[in-house]
């Protein structure tokens, strides 16, 4: 049986990649055959360039000054990681080509390329769109949202499991909140030897805390009135024997 993906009202891909740069804490940068790696080192301005504070004995600013015209090429790579320990915790997938120009005690980058990777495959980001969009209102705090879920209600997230379809459950091991946005709650189902996702999405946007804690509780009420699915309760009842 294959897994199922639902994305009902998920991010759009320019939204998705800033939410990526927000969250982000380190980068990967290959500029000239050189390849470091940064941490806490990045800022993203509004309208999406990257700043990165290097160090003055930094391979990458030597590159930088000794690039023609005073711009070096260069690949940034963000990874985003799942902040709930589940199997194969990167969710997605950031690559910005572009250049960096010296701006103060610091490289400006700006992308001229921009690619995401999401479990539904890799899309190309308009330079404009990633431009214009915003982060996810949740993208800086969705870690401590998820691992307080995660640690402190796991009987919720068992309560959750009844808006899934039984199918979905079949062979379940564990579900662990995966991913929230403004949208919706990922749920990760995995079994002995695979893994599925599934989402819920809230019936409008949440834009801050308050609003999402309000839409979660929304998905517990309608939790609470759906029956539990028959393939959770042969699971538990293995699983108990």
């Amino acid at each position: 049986m294959g897994d199922r993906h639902t994305w009902t009202a998920a991010p759009a891909a320019a939204e998705r990649a800033r939410s990526v740069l927000a969250a982000a804490w380190s980068c990967a940068v290959t500029a000239d055959g050189v390849r470091e790696e940064f941490v806490g080192a990045h800022t993203v301005t509004e309208d999406g360039r990257v700043l990165l504070d290097v160090p003055g004995d930094s391979a990458l600013r030597a590159v930088s000054l000794c690039a023609p015209r005073g711009e070096a090429s260069a690949v940034l790579e963000f990874a985003d990681v799942a902040p709930v320990p589940v199997r194969h915790r990167v969710r997605a997938r950031l690559w910005l080509a572009g250049s960096f120009v010296p701006e103060e005690d610091r490289l400006a980058f700006r992308a001229t390329r921009i690619a995401l990777r999401r479990p539904s495959g890799m899309a190309v980001v308009d330079l404009d769109d990633f431009a214009a969009a915003a982060p996810d209102p949740l993208a800086t705090a969705e870690a401590r949202l998820l691992t307080h879920l995660a640690d402190a209600h796991p009987d919720a997230v068992e309560r959750l499991t009844r808006l899934i379809e039984p199918d979905s459950l079949h062979g379940a091991v564990r579900v662990r909140p995966l991913a929230v946005d403004r949208h919706g709650l990922t749920l990760r189902i995995e079994r002995a030897r695979a893994h599925g996702d599934v989402r819920l999405p809230f019936h409008t946007p949440a834009d801050d805390i308050a609003q999402l804690t309000e839409r979660i509780h929304v998905l517990l009420a309608q939790a609470a009135a759906a029956s539990c699915p028959r393939a959770l309760q042969r699971q538990r009842t293995d699983r108990d024997g």
